[in-house]
């Protein structure tokens, strides 16, 4: 029996770089060696592609600890990112191969500027079946390199171009979450040469339209990052020139709550494609304020709860939600969506449901929220690879039904 031939690809440019590396080293270590032929494929912070020894390096802890270990996976074999800047062999992409399968070409170089077609010839073609990326955040899951490997020809587990798009830009997929009238909370959003022109004008529009405690977050961005909880105006402006420091657009959302207290984060996990299944539903209880980067990767004290303790009807509805999210924003393969639940109300009524926001590449280590939803559902982490390769293949498959000539 043939094995397929799969390529992992972790790292990249984002501010997530340090949780691809995580992700990556849990699905190396669990893939199925008997099934699939495996190639691990770094990319550096400054976007250098890296295969052979060095990729395989980074993963199996051979190098030193990064200063400030992350707390997800296993802080022992959290690694320096720099040991991908040593890599000799370089990837260019993309290489459209003659056969069924996409191919990216590797070659040896020292040099700054790099030239494709000297480079097809010193080695050949990297031919894979199928690419798992484990690219967190800007550059990753945003659609930029599920179109080069549009272009290369190339199954890939994750969204498409359009979903991954949609699924990254908080603004836009809050628009078509509104469209398919699903309920979100109240929020503004503008570009940060905005704010820079007219500081006082974005605050008044922003206290127009929304009570604090306000969430200020960086559009397109993953993990927390860039986000901060702003309780009064003096908080908001430091809060907006963080995230303007990571984005062009810039989200505020209305506390859900408010101030009667902190929402219940609840969170599902997505899988298929045309006809997508939900997972039951988790909780995260955060050690801070909210979940922020910290409190995910870096201190103690955020509980996971699985499953959540709601009604069967509130489980339902939100399970739902999650689908209807998935499909407004045209995801496939996998997602996380996230939800906000009010406060109970001093009545005893249960708070509103509120979708917050669908992540295409979730974190991906054995003890990320994604994995560990499916265990509860059934799905252990090694069958959920298998699956999501497998729907990686059938989404190339219907793609390569279209026709794109006359």
């Amino acid at each position: 029996m043939t094995k397929l031939r799969v390529g992992v690809l972790f790292g990249g440019r984002s501010g997530e770089h340090e949780i691809s590396l995580l992700s990556a080293a849990s699905v190396l270590k669990a893939i199925d060696r008997k099934k699939y032929e495996v190639t691990p494929i770094g990319i550096t912070k400054e976007g250098r592609w890296v295969t052979a020894s060095d990729a395989a390096r980074l993963l199996a802890g051979e190098v030193a600890s990064a200063p400030r270990a992350l707390r997800a996976g296993d802080p022992a074999a959290t690694m320096s990112a720099a040991v991908l800047a040593r890599g000799a062999s370089v990837i260019v992409p993309p290489v459209p191969s003659e056969s069924k399968t996409g191919a990216l070409v590797p070659f040896e170089t020292d040099a700054t500027t790099l030239d494709i077609q000297a480079s097809a010839a010193s080695g050949p073609a990297l031919s894979l079946d199928v690419i798992f990326p484990v690219l967190h955040g800007t550059f990753g899951e945003d659609g930029t390199i599920q179109g080069l490997f549009e272009l290369a020809g190339i199954a890939y587990v994750g969204s498409g171009v359009l979903g991954s798009a949609t699924g990254m830009d908080k603004d836009v997929m809050k628009r078509l979450f509104a469209a398919a009238k699903l309920p979100i909370p109240k929020h503004v959003s503008f570009l940060r040469a905005e704010w820079e022109a007219n500081a006082r004008k974005t605050i008044a529009k922003i206290e127009a339209a929304l009570k604090y405690p306000l969430f200020v977050k960086p559009a397109n961005l993953g993990s927390s990052v860039g986000i901060t909880k702003a309780h009064d105006r003096k908080e908001l402006g430091p809060a907006i020139n963080l995230a303007a420091s990571y984005d062009r657009k810039i989200v505020v959302e209305g506390g859900v709550g408010g101030r009667r207290g902190k929402a219940r984060e609840l969170e599902v996990a997505v899988l298929g494609n045309d006809n997508p299944e939900s997972s039951v539903v988790g909780e995260v209880v955060p050690g801070k304020e909210f979940y922020d980067y910290e409190a995910k990767y870096l201190s103690e004290g955020s509980d996971l709860i699985i499953p959540a303790k709601l009604t069967k009807t509130q489980t339902k509805q939100v399970q739902q939600m999650a689908i209807a999210a998935f499909r407004a924003c045209d995801c496939s393969c996998l997602a996380r969506v996230d939800f906000l639940m009010e406060p109970t109300l001093n009545s005893g009524k249960a708070g509103r449901i509120y979708l917050n926001e669908i992540n295409t590449l979730p974190g991906f280590t054995s003890i990320s929220m994604y994995p560990k939803l499916w265990a509860a559902s059934g799905v252990e982490y090694p069958e959920l690879i298998d699956r999501l390769i497998s729907l990686a293949l059938e989404r190339r498959a219907e793609k390569d039904r279209t026709s794109y000539s006359r």
